[in-house]
């Protein structure tokens, strides 16, 4: 019966629109093991992708009421849905692998949930990266943006910031896998940004998750950040954004694909601008490749350097750095923009129609 549960709860979740997909040594369910108890599977499959109150979960699902609130927000502390506390109501509503659960274990990971996702990466990566929308937008250093362009509000950080009414930083889930399995590096890891525009979603007695910090202290991170040439990458969404990661290309799964040259900048994740070095000022002190592009897109040649346009991601980072200002961030011409999904909802039917699963039963 328990593994019947664990097999229900997989498909389940590769039914949500970002997926979950099976491999052939199970390892999927290894870690929704190391996850779950089986009462707490059983009740995440009930579950929506909606936010729902405590009565209206055990009203749709026909579960008793008593006991209910008390898993749901067990479950909530341990990484499996999200909730939300606002007064005396708690509301909750499922979460898919990534953007989500896999996120959310950054505080209780083990050495063996890291070592067997390590074995599970592959295999979602396959199906996760080659599916569109893609799941990233890339936010650049907003000092490199030029001033007379045009730019739109979901290209700038301070927009996520400015909207958001509670922060909280935590750690980076993976730099946190990478020195678990001995591949670490260097890079801090408190950097990470939970953002919400409901200024009671982050207090002090959600602490356990991570850091609660103001606005200004959002900031700061974001300027710690730059300054140590990591890449600020949020939901591929206009508006409705609730997390900013800061990246690097030697530990975030994503970045180290695109710097190895395995899935393309374009199917990786959506850049609304890309950089371009002025040969005739470059004096070819390899700042910008050897300290802070992150995913190898600056090549070296007879002692001057150049972006690759299909590799560069347009973060900025190595503008911010460039002594003799021969860099220049250039947005990418209309016809090659691509406009995120307005929100969440509306990335959830673009994806799942690109993925071919019917998820209605879970909205």
């Amino acid at each position: 019966m328990n593994e019947e549960i664990y097999n229900k709860l997989a498909k389940v979740l590769d039914t949500l629109p970002s997926g979950f997909p099976q491999t052939e040594k199970g390892e999927e369910i290894k870690l929704l093991k190391k996850l779950f108890t089986p009462e707490e599977a059983a009740l995440f499959c009930d579950l929506k992708l909606s936010f729902e109150t405590v009565k209206e979960i055990s009203r749709r699902t026909g579960r008793p009421l008593e006991g209910l609130e008390e898993l749901l927000t067990r479950m909530w502390r341990k990484g499996h849905l999200r909730g939300k506390e606002s007064g005396k109501q708690k509301t909750f509503k499922m979460a898919p692998w990534i953007i989500g659960i896999w996120e959310y274990q950054v505080h209780t990971t083990d050495k063996e949930f890291a070592e067997i996702n390590r074995k599970y990466a592959p295999k979602f990566a396959e199906q996760f990266f080659t599916k569109n929308p893609p799941v990233i937008q890339v936010l650049p250093v907003e000092q490199t943006i030029e001033p007379e362009g045009e730019v739109m509000p979901y290209e700038k950080v301070s927009t996520v910031i400015e909207n958001g009414k509670s922060f909280m930083v935590v750690d980076c889930v993976c730099r946190k896998e990478r020195q678990l399995q001995g591949r670490g590096c260097d890079h801090p890891l408190d950097i990470c940004l939970h953002v919400s525009d409901d200024p009671d979603e982050f207090n002090e007695r959600h602490a356990w998750k991570g850091r609660v910090i103001n606005q200004q202290e959002a900031y700061e991170v974001i300027r710690r950040a730059e300054e140590v040439g990591l890449v600020h990458n949020t939901s591929n969404i206009q508006k409705g954004h609730y997390f900013i990661c800061n990246c690097c290309g030697c530990s975030c799964g994503s970045l180290i694909l695109l710097k190895l040259g395995l899935i393309p900048a374009s199917q990786l994740v959506n850049a609304h601008y890309y950089a371009q070095i002025d040969p005739d000022l470059c004096t070819g002190c390899g700042i910008c490749a050897d300290e802070r592009c992150q995913v190898a897109a600056i090549q070296e040649k007879n002692d001057l350097y150049s972006v690759r346009r299909e590799q560069c991601i347009g973060c900025g980072l190595c503008i911010s750095t460039c002594p003799t200002e021969a860099i220049r961030l250039i947005r990418k011409p209309d016809e090659e923009q691509v406009i995120p999904p307005e929100d969440e909802a509306e990335w959830n039917e673009q994806r799942a129609a690109d993925r071919g699963v019917d998820y209605s039963q879970y909205k």
